[in-house]
C-alpha cells in the first residue's frame, strides 16, 4: 500500500459533533477548534508553525503542532449529548 493511500485511508473529516482540543506542555488548554493549525496560529499569536510527531511502534505519527514554542498535542473530541 502507498504511503498517500495509507495517509488516505486513516484520515476522515471531522462530523459536526467533533472538534480538536490541544493541551501543550505547560498544560495550557486550547479548546473547540474545527482548524487546529490555523486556530492555534491565531490565539497563540505566531506566523509559524512546525508539525510534531511521536513515534508508535517504529512509526511516526503527526501528533500536534510545534508553534510559537508551544508543544501542543491534539486529540479529537466528541461532544457527549446529542
Amino acid at each position: 500500500m502507498k504511503t498517500s493511500e495509507r495517509l488516505a485511508k486513516n484520515s476522515r473529516k471531522l462530523t459536526k459533533q467533533e472538534f480538536f482540543i490541544g493541551i501543550d506542555q505547560h498544560g495550557e488548554v486550547y479548546n473547540n477548534m474545527k482548524h487546529p493549525r490555523k486556530e492555534l496560529m491565531e490565539r497563540i499569536g505566531s506566523k509559524h508553525s512546525e508539525k510534531m510527531y511521536q513515534d508508535i511502534d517504529g512509526k511516526s505519527h503527526h501528533v500536534g503542532y510545534v508553534i510559537g514554542g508551544h508543544w501542543v498535542r491534539l486529540y479529537i473530541a466528541r461532544r457527549f449529548a446529542k
